[in-house]
């Protein structure tokens, strides 16, 4: 059983491969690399950057025109240049996808936070309406302050009419 196991992953068409690989593993933290890809997408979205690169195809084209160091390495259609381009945009375009990758996994977490702060808030909202509600349904059934100065008043006119009033059987003089 064991051997089938070994004869198994020393097969091409089997995944897991051996451990005898030929191109060693490359470990890379994915945060150090989206940070470089973000810096890099950065830099190439300045005026710096278009500065850099003219210069560089300036003084590029004027060397290969004119010979300037002696020799033209890249003649006038100037594939090498072109070529040098195509390098260029086959890896900026990847790591720019990246950073807006990035970029995007970023807003999605702020749009959730503030989607959950959003309900959060209205909760405490309807918490303080219905508060609010239950609190003037309970001054509704408070008596005021006329209510019981109209009920004293009417409680003390009674009491004087009583007094006022002869007591059966009781003469006042």
């Amino acid at each position: 059983m064991a051997r089938a196991r070994q004869h198994d992953s020393e097969r091409l068409n089997t995944p897991g491969g051996s451990r005898h690989s030929i191109v060693p593993r490359i470990r890379v933290s994915h945060d150090a690399f989206g940070e470089f890809a973000e810096g890099f997408a950065r830099f190439m979205g300045t005026a710096r950057f278009i500065l850099y690169m003219t210069l560089f195809v300036i003084i590029w084209v004027a060397a290969n025109l004119i010979g300037l160091f002696g020799f033209r390495w890249d003649p006038y259609p100037f594939i090498l240049l072109n070529l040098f381009f195509s390098t260029q945009a086959s890896y900026a375009a990847p790591l720019i996808l990246l950073a807006q990758n990035r970029q995007e996994a970023r807003d999605r977490i702020a749009i959730d936070r503030d989607r959950q702060q959003a309900a959060q808030s209205r909760a405490d909202m309807d918490y303080l309406a219905r508060e609010i509600a239950s609190l003037r349904m309970s001054v509704g059934d408070l008596a005021t302050r006329d209510y019981l100065r109209a009920e004293l008043r009417n409680e003390l006119r009674s009491i004087l009419a009583e007094l006022d009033e002869p007591v059966a059987g009781h003469d006042r003089s």
